[in-house]
C-alpha cells in the first residue's frame, strides 16, 4: 500500500512538471511577443532568450505565491493525492483546448480553479481559504486594470522625454531598451508562474507527510519547476504569438518597451505580495493600454473580448473539469471494491 501511494505521488510529481511545461509553452508569447512583433529579435533567439530569465528568476523571488497556492487556498488538511491528480488533469484539459483555438488563457487560474473543483467536490465549501481566494480574485481584475493604467502612464511619459528627438533615434534607442524589458517580464513570468507548480508540489509532498510537520519548498522543487518553465517557453506557443504581438494592436518598439516594463513591474509587484496573477492577463492589459492611446480604432476590441471570455471561463471551467475527474477516481474506487465484495461473497 505504501509502495502504491509513493507510486500516485511520483506521477501526480510528473504531471504536476508537466503543467509546468504547458504553462511555459502556452505563456511563451507573454514574454516574446512584442520582440517579436516589433521584429527586435527574431523569435526563434527571443525564445530563447524568454527562457532563460525564466529559468533564473528563482534567483530574485522569494516563494510567496508558492506558499499561496500550497495552504492559503484551501485547507491543508482536505487535500490529499487525488484532489491533487484531479486538479492537474483539470487545468491541463484547460491549457490544451485553448491553445488549440489560440486563446492567450491563464495557465495559474486553470491550476487554481482544478485545485479549487476537486477541493470542493470532496468536501463541499467549508474548507475553502476565503481570504486567499478573495486575493486570487482581485488579482483578476486589478492586474490587467495596473498593466493598463501603467502601459499608458510608460507611453504618455515616454512621449514627452522624447518629445524633440527624432523618430529613428526614437526607434533606435528602444530596440535596444527592448532587450531590457524583455527580459524584465520573462523574470516576471517565471517567478510567478512557476511558483503556482511549486505551491502544488510541495502541498502533495506536505499531505503525503513527506516534508515534516511543517510546509516548506523543498531546493529541489524550486529548481526542477523553473528549469521545465524555461523548457516550455523554448518550445513556445506560435499560435498565440500571432494573437498577443499582431491582432490586439499594432506594436511598435517604444510601445513594446512600455507594454513589457508596465507588465512586468505589475507582475512581481504581485509576486513578492504572493499573489498568483495571471501574466497573460497583465500583458493583455498592458498591450491594449499602450495601443488604445492611438486612437478607440487602434484596438481590435473583438479579439480582445474573446480574450476576456476565455479569461472567466478558465476558473469554473478547469474546475468543473476537476470535479468529474475527482468523482471518477472515487467512482471507480467503489466500484472496485464492489466488485471484490461481490465475488468474496459467492465464494463463501
Amino acid at each position: 500500500m505504501m509502495e502504491s501511494s509513493l507510486t500516485l505521488v511520483i506521477i501526480c510529481i510528473g504531471l504536476a512538471l508537466f503543467f509546468d511545461f504547458l504553462n511555459g509553452f502556452h505563456d511563451a508569447a507573454n514574454s516574446i511577443a512584442a520582440m517579436v512583433s516589433t521584429r527586435v529579435m527574431k523569435p526563434h533567439w527571443a525564445v530563447l532568450w524568454a527562457a532563460f530569465f525564466n529559468f533564473v528568476a528563482f534567483l530574485f523571488f522569494g516563494v510567496h505565491v508558492a506558499t499561496t497556492i500550497g495552504i492559503g487556498l484551501v485547507d491543508p488538511g482536505v487535500i490529499d493525492t487525488p484532489i491533487i491528480l484531479s486538479a492537474l488533469i483539470g487545468a491541463i484539459f484547460w491549457n490544451i483546448f485553448t491553445w488549440y483555438y489560440g486563446l492567450p488563457s491563464s495557465s495559474s487560474h486553470a491550476l487554481i480553479g482544478g485545485l479549487l473543483g476537486a477541493s470542493i467536490a470532496r468536501a463541499g465549501m467549508g474548507p475553502l481559504n476565503w481570504v486567499g481566494i478573495s486575493k486570487v480574485l482581485a488579482g483578476i481584475v486589478i492586474s490587467p486594470l495596473l498593466g493598463m493604467l501603467m502601459g499608458m502612464i510608460l507611453m504618455v511619459a515616454t512621449a514627452r522625454l522624447f518629445f524633440y528627438s527624432t523618430p529613428s533615434r526614437v526607434e533606435g534607442s528602444f530596440r535596444k531598451f527592448q532587450y531590457l524589458s524583455s527580459a524584465f517580464i520573462s523574470l516576471s513570468h517565471g517567478s510567478n508562474d512557476a511558483q503556482k507548480t511549486m505551491g502544488i508540489i510541495a502541498i502533495l509532498l506536505y499531505s503525503s507527510h513527506l516534508l515534516g510537520d511543517k510546509f516548506y519548498v523543498p531546493f529541489w522543487v524550486v529548481i526542477s519547476c523553473n528549469f521545465v518553465i524555461a523548457l516550455g517557453t523554448i518550445f513556445g506557443g506560435w499560435r498565440i504569438v500571432k494573437t498577443m504581438g499582431m491582432r490586439i494592436t499594432k506594436l511598435k518598439p517604444v510601445s513594446g518597451f512600455c507594454s513589457d516594463t508596465a507588465s512586468a513591474f505589475t507582475i512581481a509587484l504581485a509576486t513578492l505580495l504572493g499573489i498568483p496573477v495571471s501574466t497573460t492577463h497583465t500583458v493583455t492589459g498592458a498591450i491594449v493600454g499602450v495601443g488604445s492611446l492611438n486612437g478607440f480604432s487602434a484596438v481590435r476590441w473583438g479579439v480582445a473580448r474573446n480574450i476576456v471570455w476565455a479569461w472567466i471561463l478558465t476558473i469554473p471551467a478547469s474546475g468543473i473539469v476537476a470535479a468529474l475527474v475527482w468523482g471518477c477516481t472515487q467512482l471507480s474506487a467503489s466500484d472496485l471494491m464492489f466488485a471484490f465484495d461481490t465475488r468474496l461473497f459467492e465464494i463463501v
